[in-house]
């Protein structure tokens, strides 16, 4: 069968902006839709829900995309990231249940949490797929995956919420959008892939206990190989750690407001701070698609092309994050008018300080991503520890004083911290590809 083949960097690149650009206006939508058919009640509750679900899937599921994406020597099978995931999502949503349970939230609330887990379940799910896809280079498939589920999320969630005049209504919708995606697109997408691609899935096949590769039967069957999994389990599990203390460190701040300052307050701080996801979805989609390309820059031991391209990517976004502090200081209070209401423009302050908080965020998503690239993923453990800490700490200290620009001074605090610590590990990274390479030669 004839292979797909890769695409430029360039290709995927444009492929992936373009997809996560719909998607990211999709998202964004959908806050929209909520602040204008709803209240900011409504709103911090949509958030509240997001807050508690999104720790707990990004510790069980490991970032195993990113594992994935940058496993360039194929040394496991898409059916042991497949197995590994199905149980990291009954992990998930039995922890969120628990979690709702015992926080005592009115039946409402919960009901909304739990739905929204189970749709953290089907998303779940098509990221393993876009790992596969992401490894191959295809990110033409993910992004047409994006185009379609970000509309039918928003259409799904409006028609929810229209209907039912309730979060509930919409959570509703949203999760039948991502469960329709996962199984008309992302599935047929990894299953041509995996077809056309036999001899490159899984090369360590004598490692894996296989006669030869043909032996997989169904590569899209889920493998249960204990030791397998128990050894990518300890792989990714730093990894999965690190991305539940890098979404905390994003919701930290929300738990706080709900605690001091209330729903209201909550709904109006979530609706604001969501402008900082466009520009999170440019970097998103860049570094992954970047990301594949420097791992083999470091596989190879080329510290000129890593460090080149890192640094291309660092610039593009300190510059993504200084444009949109120039928007937010020009036309902030005439933006949060025209998208949510009057009382959103109230606090257009807060943007410009949200806006700081993620531009220095952009640069360290990149550096997050050549770590990631260069397999240090144990290392990003205690780097994200310490930032969630100095999180936590200017949160409990600044939001009972300054309420919402206290929050938004929090991340900026945070942001730094990651910064330098970040700077600090990729620094050692380089050299430690220079040695190799002496070593080599």
């Amino acid at each position: 069968m004839q292979q797909l083949k890769p695409l430029t960097l360039r290709r995927n690149f444009s492929w992936t902006f373009t997809g996560n650009l719909v998607y990211a206006a999709s998202q964004w939508g959908m806050l929209v839709l909520l602040a204008k058919l709803g209240s900011p009640e409504m709103v911090g509750q949509f958030t509240l829900g997001l807050a508690i679900t999104a720790p707990v899937f990004m510790l069980t599921n490991l970032q195993l995309r990113s594992v994935q994406a940058t496993d360039a020597k194929h040394e496991y099978l898409f059916g042991d990231y497949l197995g590994l995931r199905l149980m990291g999502i009954f992990l998930g949503m039995a922890i969120v249940a628990g979690m709702a349970i015992v926080a005592g939230y009115r039946w409402e609330t919960s009901l909304v949490i739990l739905t929204l887990a189970l749709a953290k379940g089907f998303e779940s799910l098509s990221d393993v797929f876009y790992g596969l896809i992401q490894n191959h280079e295809r990110m033409d498939r993910i992004a047409l995956s994006l185009i379609i589920k970000g509309p039918l999320s928003l259409l799904m969630l409006g028609i929810g919420i229209y209907s039912t005049s309730t979060v509930l209504g919409g959570a509703v919708g949203l999760t039948v959008a991502w469960a329709v995606v996962l199984f008309t697109c992302d599935v047929r997408s990894g299953a041509l892939l995996l077809k056309s691609l036999p001899l490159l899935e899984g090369k360590n096949w004598h490692e894996q206990g296989l006669e030869q590769p043909t032996t997989v039967k169904n590569p899209l069957q889920p493998r249960w190989d204990w030791q397998t999994l128990v050894k990518l389990i300890w792989l990714a599990l730093p990894l999965g750690l690190v991305m539940m203390l890098i979404s905390l460190n994003t919701n930290i701040p929300r738990y706080f407001i709900e605690r001091y300052l209330g729903e209201r307050q909550l709904g109006i701080f979530g609706a604001i701070s969501y402008l900082m996801v466009a520009g999170t979805m440019v970097i998103s989609s860049l570094g992954h698609s970047a990301s594949p390309r420097l791992a083999q820059y470091y596989a190879a031991g080329d510290s000129v092309a890593f460090r080149k391209l890192l640094f291309k990517l660092v610039q593009l976004g300190f510059g993504l994050g200084a444009a949109a502090v120039l928007v937010a200081v020009v036309a902030g209070r005439q933006l949060l008018t025209l998208i949510y209401r009057p009382e959103y423009a109230e606090q257009a302050d807060i943007l410009v300080w949200l806006m700081i908080a993620a531009g220095i965020g952009y640069g360290c998503s990149f550096l997050s991503s050549a770590m990631t690239a260069a397999r240090c993923f144990r290392i990003q453990l205690p780097l994200f520890a310490l930032v969630t800490g100095a999180s936590a700490i200017s949160c409990l200290w600044l939001i009972p004083t300054c309420g919402l620009r206290g929050a938004a001074f929090a991340l900026i605090i945070a942001s730094v911290v990651q910064l330098f610590l970040s700077v600090g590990i990729i620094s050692n990274v380089l050299d430690r590809i220079n040695r190799y390479s002496k070593t080599e030669s």
